[in-house]
């Protein structure tokens, strides 16, 4: 007989860095290893999801503004996920209008 899973809001914060150019995601997952930790980010939003006997952190987060997720940045230690995310310059896509 298979063991019920407990599924799990992780403790989330989320914030800028002191100038304004990054996405900070701090996110605790006690106990969990780092192999059974999981991450994927859109432009718009961000995903989690984290296992240990027993238990499954799970979460799924909107953010602010427009983020860069391929070059998102993320470490594991002690029971902490970081990741750190550029965000994504307001010109970046800007397409430029030819003026007759």
């Amino acid at each position: 007989m298979s063991e019920e899973v407990v599924k799990i809001s992780p403790a989330l914060l989320a914030f800028r860095d002191e100038n304004h150019e990054n996405l900070i995601v701090e996110v605790e997952l006690p106990g969990v290893k780092k192999e059974n930790v999981r991450v994927k980010m859109h432009e718009d939003s961000f995903y989690i999801n984290a296992t240990k006997e027993g238990t499954e952190y799970i979460g799924s987060y909107a953010v602010c503004c427009p983020i860069v997720p391929e070059k998102a940045k993320a470490t594991y230690e002690d029971g902490l996920l970081k990741v750190t995310v550029p965000y994504k310059d307001a010109l970046e896509d800007a397409v430029a209008v030819m003026v007759e």
